[in-house]
C-alpha cells in the first residue's frame, strides 16, 4: 500500500540537532541545565578501564548510505528519502573489500543504512564480500521489499547467498507500528516477511536467518529480551504464519531523532537518569564497539554507529578507509560519552541485543 512518511529528517528541518556537535553539547550538559550526570567514561574507568580498549576487529560494519524509503520517529541516522546525496560510492566499497580481505580477524560485514538495498551498488557489494567468504548481515526495514517492484526479488538474492536479515519491527500489532514508523509499515513489513518465509528465511532447516529488532517507542527502556522473544514468535505465528530466528531488544540511544523527541517531550533529563541508575558494570566486557569497526557512508572510521552519527571518529592515526591500520585500529582507546549509557542500561543493548543474559 505504500508508506505514509512519519516525520522529516533533521537535516531537511533545518534542525541545529542535525549536527553532531550540537548533540554532544546536549549530552554534556552545555545546553541542558539539569542535565549534568556522572561521567560514563569515570564508570568504566572504575571497573580497570582506562582507558577502554577493543579486542579484534570481528565485524566490519557499513552505513552504506542514508537514503530511506521511510522516516522513522525515532532514527538515529536521520535517515530518510531527502537523502539521497549520503550514498556511499563504488570506489569507496572498493576500498571496504580491500579492508576486509587484508585483515583476517574479519568474520561478519554488516551493512546497514538508511535503506542499505537502496544503494545502487548494493548487491554487487554483496556478492563480493560472500566471494571472500564473509557472513553477511543486511540490516532490512522490510518495507523496501515491496516500495518497489525492482526490490520485489530481494529474498530471493539474500537466500542465494546466504545473507543473515535482520528487520526492524517496532510490534506485532498495526498501530504500535506505524505510530513509530509511519502509516503503512505495518501492512508491507507482514508482506515482506511472508515473502522472506516463503523462500526459508526463519526455518531453522535452512539455515536461512531472520532476526527481528525491537525498540520502544517512547523514553523507556525495553523489556527482557527473552519474554518479548517469545511473545513476538507467538503472535505473529498465530495472526500470520509468520516465523523467525531471534529477536534483538534494543535501547534507544538519545541520538539524533530521539534525543529530539526526549527535547520536544521535555523527558530528556528523566530517560538519561534512567540510563544512569540502570549502568550494569557486566555488560562492560561484551560491549560492541569492543569487536567492531564502523564506516560511515564517506568512508570514515568509528567505534561504533552512534558515534558515527555524533561525528566522534577513532582515535587512532588512521582515520579513514584509504588509511586503515589494523594494528593502529586494535591500540586504540575506545571513544566514550554520555549516549554510551544506552549500550549498558539494565542486559545491555548491541546491534545483536541484549549483552548479559
Amino acid at each position: 500500500m505504500g508508506v505514509k512518511q512519519k516525520t522529516t529528517s533533521l537535516k531537511r528541518k533545518g534542525s541545529d540537532l542535525s549536527q553532531g556537535y550540537v548533540q554532544l553539547n546536549v549530552l554534556n550538559g552545555k545546553d541542558v541545565a539539569d542535565a549534568q550526570l556522572p561521567r560514563f567514561s569515570e564508570k568504566v574507568a572504575a571497573q580497570g578501564h582506562r582507558p577502554f580498549k577493543p579486542t579484534e576487529i570481528e565485524i566490519f560494519q557499513l552505513n552504506i548510505g542514508k537514503l530511506c524509503n521511510q522516516t522513522c520517529a525515532h532514527c538515529h541516522v536521520d535517515a530518510g528519502p531527502d537523502r539521497k546525496e549520503e550514498n556511499m560510492k563504488r570506489e569507496d566499497l572498493e576500498l571496504c573489500l580491500q579492508v576486509i580481505a587484508a585483515t583476517p580477524s574479519i568474520r561478519t560485514v554488516d551493512i546497514t543504512g538508511g535503506a542499505p538495498e537502496m544503494n545502487p551498488h548494493f548487491r554487487w557489494f554483496v556478492e563480493e564480500c560472500t566471494k571472500l567468504g564473509k557472513q553477511v548481515i543486511d540490516r532490512c526495514n522490510l518495507t523496501i521489499i515491496m516500495a518497489n517492484p525492482k526490490y520485489r526479488d530481494l529474498p530471493e538474492f539474500l537466500a542465494k547467498h546466504r545473507v543473515q536479515v535482520v528487520s526492524s519491527l517496532p510490534y506485532f500489532s498495526k498501530s504500535r507500528t506505524d505510530g513509530q514508523r509511519g502509516d503503512g509499515v505495518f501492512e508491507d513489513s507482514i508482506k515482506a516477511l511472508k515473502l522472506l518465509n516463503g523462500v526459508g528465511y526463519g526455518d531453522p532447516e535452512t539455515g536461512l536467518k531472520l532476526d527481528l529488532v525491537f525498540n520502544p517507542s517512547g523514553a523507556y527502556l525495553p523489556g527482557k529480551q527473552e519474554t518479548l522473544q517469545a511473545e513476538f514468535k507467538r503472535q505473529l505465528k498465530r495472526k500470520y504464519d509468520i516465523v523467525f530466528n531471534e529477536l534483538y531488544a534494543i535501547t534507544n540511544l538519545p541520538v539524533s531523532r530521539f534525543l529530539d523527541y526526549l527535547l520536544e517531550t521535555g523527558n530528556y533529563g528523566e530517560y538519561m537518569q534512567k540510563l544512569v541508575d540502570a549502568y550494569n558494570p557486566a555488560t562492560v566486557e561484551g560491549l560492541m564497539c569492543r569487536n567492531t569497526i564502523s564506516v560511515s557512508w564517506d568512508g570514515y572510521l568509528y567505534d561504533c554507529d552512534f558515534n558515527q552519527m555524533l561525528d566522534l571518529k577513532v582515535a587512532a592515526k588512521g582515520q579513514h578507509l584509504s588509511e586503515f591500520d589494523a594494528g593502529a585500529l586494535r591500540n586504540r582507546n575506545i571513544v566514550l560519552n554520555q549516549h554510551c549509557y544506552g549500550c549498558t542500561a539494565g542486559a545491555g543493548s548491541s546491534c545483536g541485543g541484549e549483552v548479559v543474559g
